[in-house]
């Protein structure tokens, strides 16, 4: 049976660098989209879809991890580690007041994960880039938002302690050890 696994946060928490060692540790990871969604975008004229068409980008960003966890299905693993999941997409529309339709919750409830993984805000590693543009006032902001849609949808959440990425990984590989 395989079990579903998201590792999520606010913008610039340590989940990319996590997947990566998850995934030199050979575990099966599927990354984030968001970065491909705006360098899409950009190739298109959009500097920042995400500001300039916020639904456009959520859409996008839901079918994409749609397809994602549907394609996952179809691996043959034991764990399987999703950066970012479903309801990432209606948390972050929450945080920017975006009216959306019940299709997003609808999709968080249809495809369901096995555990979830939180990491906090990390004020001594958050850095903004091209893509990255929030503050550190709004990855902490997120980090609630994201906290919130989870347990609204009756996720227990384990948040990940900072540190060392290797200690951080163990930590996630020690809570999944009874599986």
């Amino acid at each position: 049976m395989q079990h579903k696994i998201v590792i999520t946060g606010g913008p610039g928490s340590g989940k990319t660098t996590l997947i990566k060692e998850l995934t030199s540790r050979n575990y099966i990871c599927i990354p984030e989209i968001s970065r491909q969604v705006t360098q899409e975008a950009r190739e298109k004229g959009i500097e920042y879809l995400f500001l300039e068409d916020p639904l456009l980008f959520s859409k996008l960003l839901l079918e994409g991890r749609e397809k994602q966890y549907i394609d996952a299905l179809n691996l043959d693993t034991k764990l399987i580690f999703f950066d970012r999941g479903i309801p990432d997409v209606h948390a972050y529309m929450n945080y920017n007041g975006t009216v959306y339709s019940e299709i997003y919750l609808d999709k968080s409830k249809n495809y369901t994960y096995d555990s979830i993984f939180l990491l906090p805000p990390w004020k001594e590693i958050y850095i903004t880039d091209d893509e990255r543009y929030e503050s550190y006032d709004s990855a902490v902001a997120l980090h609630s938002h994201l906290k919130q849609a989870y347990t609204a949808l009756g996720y227990s959440i384990n948040e990940v302690p900072t540190g060392k990425v290797a200690y951080r990984v163990d930590y996630i590989l020690n809570q999944l050890k009874h599986l």
